[in-house]
């Protein structure tokens, strides 16, 4: 698979495939595209924290469970946290003007060569080829 092929998804994408708002439907087939092997996902480590959040105030503390394994079943590559990635979320803090917290998943798709999917266009618009799903 060529670099071009992976996704580094902001929280924002991941939390549409479990509530009901504008960009579910872009959200979705990105899952979609990881299921199918068209593309490859990763994410920051605070992804599944903000993620798995949403869906437990949106359900139940059970459904982190399935939510996580959906995670697992379309091979999401979680990023950890470590000097790298912070030093280079400082850096993306700056290009973009967003808060620290915001710049982990750009630091995360400038590291990794790929591209950036997010529905926080304010945070992220200015990120270099940034797939916004709609808000």
């Amino acid at each position: 698979m060529s670099t071009g092929d992976l996704v580094v998804l902001d929280a924002s994408v991941g939390v549409k495939w479990f509530k009901p708002e504008p960009g579910r439907e872009a959200a979705m087939a990105l899952l979609q595209r990881a299921a199918a092997g068209e593309i490859v996902l990763a994410a920051p480590t605070h992804f599944a924290h903000e993620v798995l959040s949403v869906v437990r105030r949106q359900f139940s503390p059970a459904d982190v469970v399935p939510a996580w394994r959906l995670f697992e079943s379309v091979g999401m590559n979680i990023v950890p946290l470590n000097a790298e990635v912070v030093a280079e979320a400082a850096i993306q803090c700056e290009r973009l003007g967003c808060s620290f917290h915001d710049s982990l998943a750009p630091a995360c798709a400038a590291l990794l060569d790929a591209t950036l999917a997010s529905a926080d266009a304010r945070a992220h618009g200015a990120f270099p080829g940034v797939l916004l799903v709609a808000e």
